[in-house]
């Protein structure tokens, strides 16, 4: 009987953890903040861990291998009683077909970064109320995270994904924390969801699912076509900057996929890198140092 029951509690944990979308380290840097007592600092990044890995996000269910892989690095900056400052850097990554890589699908570092917290607060997020900007900022990235998956595997699939984080900005908006709002500045969450669901950059949506879904995932079965489609995706990408040429989103692309793009082109079959590093140079002039390597 007991081993019945090991087996059935057995099976119930591996669907509860099938059913969870995230694997998702968060890790709180305080080496800023003066003093030796760094306890709240670590039970803030247990409650967090927590928080995002423990909670269902979405009524699909995840096998373990296909749960996102992603990174928050909050580094603190200010810390007085329970307000904290800081920034927070965001990594997302997704599997390739048919191999053990893991392809970089968000990059994004936000400086406006701070919240009130007192050590053991618990961490719930309601969808139809702003209670803490903490919960807000982190289910905010959660959703951007969710939804920039959704997009490399679905043309725009994560379009219910992006408009849940806009639901969260538009409540947060009257919080008086800066990030949420138009005039904060353009590197801001407000202009990356906005610019996400905005018609004007669908280029933009439709290069993550060719970079990704045709390219990547066929280049373990055919690197040559994979290639084809990769620079295919860049070709969308400078449409979006002969409109806009200041994009935001094309910084928030390159900023992950520079190095990856390097690596593609230079190795494997030969192919035409002419077109597709005169895009990349205008495109990201700031990672020059990239683009000469392509061959």
């Amino acid at each position: 009987m007991r081993k019945i029951f090991l087996v059935a509690f057995m099976l119930i944990v591996s669907v509860s953890v099938q059913a969870q979308e995230l694997n998702c380290s968060i890790t709180i840097n305080a080496d800023k903040i003066p003093g030796s007592n760094k306890q709240v600092f670590k039970t803030l990044e247990n409650a967090l861990n927590e928080f995002v890995n423990r909670k269902k996000w979405t009524p699909a269910d995840y096998k373990i291998q296909e749960r996102i892989v992603c990174n928050m690095t909050i580094t603190i900056t200010e810390y007085s009683g329970d307000s904290f400052k800081g920034n927070i850097q965001i990594q997302a990554s997704r599997p390739v077909y048919g191999s053990v890589y893991l392809t970089p699908v968000f990059n994004f570092k936000d400086d406006y970064f701070s919240f009130n917290y007192t050590e053991y607060q618990p961490l719930q997020y309601s969808k139809d109320n702003f209670d803490s900007n903490l919960e807000s900022l982190i289910t905010f990235y959660v959703y951007t995270i969710l939804g920039m998956d959704a997009d490399s595997f679905a043309p725009s699939g994560g379009t219910k994904y992006f408009e849940t984080a806009q639901n969260i900005l538009v409540l947060a908006q009257q919080s008086g924390f800066k990030g949420w709002n138009q005039n904060d500045g353009n590197r801001t969450r407000f202009t990356l969801v906005d610019n996400l669901l905005s018609s004007t950059y669908s280029d933009f949506r439709s290069a993550m699912y060719i970079y990704h879904r045709k390219g990547m995932d066929i280049m373990a079965s055919d690197s040559k076509t994979g290639k084809a489609f990769v620079s295919e995706s860049i070709q969308l990408l400078k449409k979006v900057y002969d409109s806009r040429p200041e994009a935001f989103l094309l910084r928030v692309f390159m900023d992950s996929k520079a190095n990856e793009i390097t690596e593609i082109f230079s190795d494997g079959p030969t192919f035409n890198t002419s077109q597709l590093r005169n895009n990349l140079q205008k495109i990201s002039p700031l990672h020059a140092d990239n683009w000469v390597k392509i061959k």
